[in-house]
């Protein structure tokens, strides 16, 4: 997989002077890349993230204004974003099926079934805050949706979204805390860091320890992520991406209206605690969209340009192997932060932590870009084509698929 489910060839032939729009969508999915890595390496790097506090070794002001940055710019905007692009590219994926006159079911559902199991492996293995199995459990519900009209999935996508936050906002009227016991958290955020500086069997001790915790997350992430997945969908149906220049007056009243909403909502969810706090949270649910989507015009406007161009060659292999590039994420910040590697793990503080991250990514550009001028897929995305068609493609640049 990409994390979209249209498989490339089509990003291959893009890189040989095809449309640019795909390697457009391709670069948007590296940068959601990067985002991706930069919120979720914090739960690699301590134990305490997922118990929802600070580690107090790492609790300067300095510290203090990393972490709030992160929160306000990335958290809960790189999912979305991840998302609104696996929801466009279904629908590249059913009208190729329209034109080859094939049944898009059978075959989705198994990259769906396969998609699941890689994400318990991830989970188990290396990162307990998967959204592999969440998409892939998603994807169904978009899949039996595929029919419904333009402005039928553009409600519900509006509703899921506003029902998440109404909830959230009648729990947080209530008085529900979700950090009960900070004391509590602390001494578990240190459990759990300890664990994660020990070895294999403790790592994934740790991570089947905090899967329900993590299914808990779920319940407001994973709708957040159907409604993204929705308005992918629209935009699909729409085109939008198709033709940046006739959409970009669109795209600028999206920019006008998501910076000023979105961020004013992303200071609101960072300043009081993020995903700790529920009045946070809710802020957060509602206007983290429409952030995200200025993200999206903003990157996809600049791709249009001469330098915008250039860097989207850059950034467009990276985005090609996404979810290569996304378990191989995990599995180097296992090896730095955890026992099995370096064990790190509490030891770092967050602009250092940062830092790694964007090491890690720069080290994933170009290692893609050496791959995908050698093969048409990624390594795991090649895995997953083969049981999607249930015979192995092949592999190498210039082969028949």
């Amino acid at each position: 997989m990409n994390l979209s489910v249209e498989d490339p060839p089509a990003g291959s032939r893009a890189l040989s002077g095809t449309p640019s729009r795909i390697v457009d969508i391709d670069a948007l999915r590296a940068v959601a890349l990067l985002l991706i890595l930069v919120v979720n390496i914090a739960y690699f790097a301590d134990g305490y993230s997922f118990q929802l506090v600070p580690d107090p070794a790492h609790d300067s002001w300095g510290d203090q204004a990393v972490r709030w940055l992160i929160e306000m710019l990335f958290a809960m905007k790189a999912y979305l974003l991840f998302s609104f692009l696996f929801g466009y590219s279904f629908t590249l994926q059913l009208d190729s099926a329209a034109r080859r006159g094939v049944d898009p079911v059978p075959r989705f559902r198994r990259r769906m079934a396969g998609l699941f199991v890689l994400g318990i492996l991830h989970a188990v293995l290396l990162f307990q805050g998967d959204i592999l199995t969440a998409y892939a459990l998603l994807g169904l519900v978009l899949l039996a949706m595929r029919n419904v009209r333009v402005g039928t999935a553009l409600r519900a996508a509006v509703l899921l979204t506003g029902g998440i936050g109404f909830v959230l906002a009648l729990a947080a009227t209530g008085g529900t805390e979700l950090v009960t016991d900070p004391a509590a958290a602390l001494a578990a955020g240190q459990r759990s860091t300890e664990a994660l500086q020990g070895g294999l069997g403790s790592l994934i001790a740790e991570h089947v320890r905090q899967l329900p915790a993590m299914l808990g997350a779920l319940l407001v992430q994973g709708p957040l992520a159907l409604s993204a997945f929705l308005f992918g969908y629209v935009a699909g149906r729409r085109r939008l991406l198709t033709d940046v220049g006739g959409h970009r007056q669109l795209l600028r009243r999206v920019q006008r209206v998501g910076y000023p909403v979105g961020l004013a909502g992303a200071v609101i969810f960072a300043s009081g605690g993020g995903t700790a706090n529920l009045t946070g949270l809710t802020a957060g649910v509602l206007t983290a969209p429409l952030l995200a989507a200025a993200y999206a015009a903003t990157l996809l406007q600049f791709f249009q340009t001469d330098r915008g161009r250039r860097v989207v060659a850059v950034l467009a292999p990276a985005g090609r192997m996404s979810l290569s590039n996304y378990l191989g994420q995990s599995l180097l910040c296992v090896l730095v932060f955890t026992g099995v590697g370096l064990g790190l793990a509490g030891a770092v503080a967050p602009l250092a932590v940062v830092f790694i991250a964007v090491a890690i990514y720069c080290v994933q550009l170009a290692v893609s870009a050496a791959w995908m001028a050698r093969f048409r897929y990624g390594p795991m995305e090649w895995l997953l084509r083969a049981w999607t068609e249930q015979r192995w493609p092949r592999l190498r640049t210039g082969s028949p698929a």
